[in-house]
């Protein structure tokens, strides 16, 4: 047997194994929160791993590695924000959550303002996540194109069919149990390239790393340049400033108000639990995106400086110098980090389906038709991201543009409704709509002419959805007065 075809059977091996793993540790399932929030009895240690993982796309997994070997380490600057939006998000939001019988996050958004809020946000979600997970399947479609020679459509089918039995036979504990599996083999991935760069291409190993990482400033961690001007500074993604502003508040609304993550917390037996999941999972982060940068650096000390694109260096390397079968394994940490995400998409959107949408406005007779249904909404969402895969074949963008472009629209309203239902207690559900709304036109224009840093996003959009949101309450109580 020759390398690439060690190098298939890894790979499919890896698929058939991850299905099986899905479809098995979920169990049976007896009613919808038994698929959709795992009967509450997920251990916070792997709902830590599970929100790490799905957070942790194809698209992290090759382009921080370039973007550490392009500039340096002030990313993790973002990381730290991250940490810190999560400890927010455990003081104030979770315990919103576990008051009273949530199952969605936009549960809360109904409770707090009513039915038409939280059917908005759930749209809003649903439209989002369809278009920014559609283009990260087709990132991950790319490698597997490549080594099977076959179309891109093909390719994203195989890797959407065995996402798909396994969400659907095991539900949100299969999806879990899953993604803590593939949450080690990413990283391992990732530490056996680290160690290929170290023994085998640098003589030197660290030392080397660190002779020719120095002089360039690649070991930077904190960025105290925060400009001569006003607009300068903004324009600044990674200063210390807005590197953990934005990314505090990026992590508030990815992790405190997007579905993808909040199901996952649901899943926990109580909000102590939720709590240990939650930060957990921003210490976990730092300590990978660590890894995935020294990788970077790492690659810098090798190659110096290359004429290809920042995200090509990686995949480069792992193709031209990881001899197989260890090449075979580190891609299937790649779809590794591709599935993890793809699977809580799915789950997460069947379920904000099922939950806010459509189980509020049609009977439903049993508990079996509950749990059928629900599973015709998981088929449905994932034949969706297929077509929204291929859709994004042809953008002349890059997939990593695309993403962050996607979801920067929508998470600055989102958080700042939330936001808004916890700090200003006479806001009322036109308010919330009205301000929801302001905070994605206000988003589209500053994306749009490119006003700003992309680390200034989330907040400009949260600010400008709570101040709305106060302002129209304050002018329908002076004119209810």
């Amino acid at each position: 047997m020759g390398p690439t075809s060690l190098n298939y059977l890894i790979i499919i091996l890896f698929l058939i194994s991850t299905a099986a793993i899905g479809s098995f540790s979920g169990g049976k399932q007896r009613n919808i929160e038994d698929y959709f929030l795992g009967a509450k009895s997920v251990p916070w240690w792997a709902i830590c791993f599970s929100i790490v993982a799905a957070e942790t796309s194809t698209l992290t997994f090759i382009s921080i590695p370039g973007l550490a070997y392009l500039t340096n380490l002030n990313f993790l600057q973002v990381t730290f924000g991250y940490l810190l939006g999560r400890i927010v998000i455990a003081i104030f939001l979770l315990p919103r959550y576990y008051e009273g019988k949530l199952e969605t996050a936009y549960g809360y958004l109904q409770n707090r303002f009513g039915a038409k809020t939280r059917s908005f946000a759930s749209v809003v979600f649903l439209f989002t996540r369809t278009a920014a997970d559609g283009v990260r399947l087709f990132a991950t479609a790319i490698p597997l194109k490549l080594m099977l020679n076959i179309s891109y459509p093909a390719a994203i089918l195989i890797i959407a069919v065995v996402t798909l039995i396994y969400t659907t036979t095991g539900g949100l504990k299969g999806v879990i149990w899953v993604d803590v599996t593939l949450m080690f083999i990413y990283i391992g991935g990732a530490l056996l390239a680290g160690f290929f760069l170290l023994n085998n291409y640098l003589p030197h190993g660290w030392s080397s790393m660190i002779q020719a990482a120095l002089p360039a400033g690649k070991l930077q961690i904190f960025n105290f340049n925060f400009g001569s001007s006003v607009g300068e500074f903004f324009k600044q993604p990674y200063n210390l400033i807005s590197g953990l502003l934005g990314g505090a508040f990026l992590s508030m609304a990815s992790h405190g108000t997007d579905q993808l993550i909040v199901q996952r917390l649901l899943s926990a037996k109580n909000l102590k639990e939720g709590r240990k999941a939650i930060i957990g999972s921003g210490v976990i982060v730092i300590i990978q995106f660590a890894i995935f940068m020294l990788v970077g650096v790492a690659l810098f000390a090798y190659y110096g400086h290359l004429n290809v694109r920042s995200d090509e260096i990686f995949p480069k390397f792992i193709l031209e110098k990881i001899p197989s079968p260890f090449s075979g394994i580190i891609i299937a940490g790649l779809f590794a980090a591709a599935m993890s995400t793809l699977a809580g998409s799915i789950s997460s959107l069947s379920s904000s389906s099922m939950m806010d949408l459509f189980k509020p406005h049609f009977k439903i007779h049993s508990e079996k038709q509950e749990l059928k249904i629900s599973r015709m909404f998981t088929v449905f969402w994932a034949g969706l991201l297929v077509l929204s895969a291929i859709f994004f074949m042809n953008s002349p963008q890059t997939v990593v543009e695309l993403a962050l472009s996607i979801a920067s629209f929508t998470y600055g309203g989102l958080l700042g409704t939330f936001l808004l239902g916890l700090i200003n207690k006479r806001a009322k559900q036109e308010d919330a709509l009205a301000a929801f709304t302001a905070g994605i036109f206000v988003m589209i224009t500053v994306i749009s002419l490119n006003i700003v840093a992309w680390t200034w996003y989330t907040i400009i959009g949260s600010l400008t959805t709570i101040l709305v949101g106060g302002l129209l309450s304050k002018l329908n109580r002076t004119s209810g007065e």
